[in-house]
């Protein structure tokens, strides 16, 4: 492939990544990636509240990594609160579950950046055939792929150990809630189409003509073996 081609390529794939880079980084540190609905169970079974009466104990929640706001609905109208995970929340949540997320959100962000630096490296520059060069590309991006275990690990925490009503009945006292409905919000998939985008990089890096790693050693050992067979 021309050198001009691989350029477009290379700066193309390093734009994704810098725009990974910047994405994640906001995005970690907005409230924006679950909303949900919570019922005040306690309330709702004192009046024995059906259909519509429901509307009056129903409340939302919404929350990211680090902070978040709820709306408390307990048919005396609504009562809005905001939290923080660190540290008001230490003692009702999974932390290190949590804290394995934040970390590799930064990750992600990290080597993102790493990427993006190492894609215009290889564009402009006359990269070794180490780190610097095209294992050092699918290195760094593969690595950026730690953003499918955010994904993973987030959707955990929130379905298997409910945190939201973790979040919801923390040091309550009179009252019981219970999830009514939640979805991911914005946030949420935005890491999605960061996966998404570091997949793009590694079609874009082997559109320039560069095997995976290994590939070619194989290929090699495979020719020599039926070289040896030969003879």
């Amino acid at each position: 492939m021309p050198n001009r081609q691989k350029q477009v390529l290379f700066c193309s794939a390093g734009l994704l990544s810098l725009c990974c880079a910047l994405s994640a980084a906001v995005v970690t540190g907005l409230p924006y990636w679950l909303r949900g609905v919570v019922l005040c169970r306690t309330g709702a079974e004192l009046v024995n509240a059906t259909g519509a009466e429901l509307d009056q104990f129903l409340g939302e929640l919404s929350y990211g990594l680090f902070h978040g706001e709820r709306v408390k609905q307990c048919g005396l109208g609504g009562r809005p609160s905001r939290f923080s995970f660190f540290p008001d929340l230490l003692g009702g949540i999974p932390v290190g579950l949590h804290v394995t997320i934040v970390f590799l959100c930064s990750v992600v962000v990290l080597f993102s950046s790493v990427a993006s630096g190492f894609f215009f490296f290889n564009a402009f520059g006359r990269p070794y055939e180490t780190l610097q060069g095209p294992m050092g590309l699918y290195l760094w991006t593969c690595v950026c792929a730690t953003s499918c275990l955010v994904l993973i690990l987030f959707a955990s925490e929130v379905k298997i150990h409910r945190l939201s009503e973790l979040i919801s009945n923390f040091r309550e006292e009179n009252f019981v809630f219970q999830t009514h409905s939640e979805r991911y919000d914005r946030c949420f998939w935005i890491f999605f189409l960061i996966l998404i985008l570091h997949g793009l990089n590694l079609v874009l890096i082997r559109l320039t003509g560069i095997q995976f790693p290994f590939q070619g050693k194989k290929d090699v050992e495979l020719s020599g073996g039926a070289a040896d067979l030969m003879y």
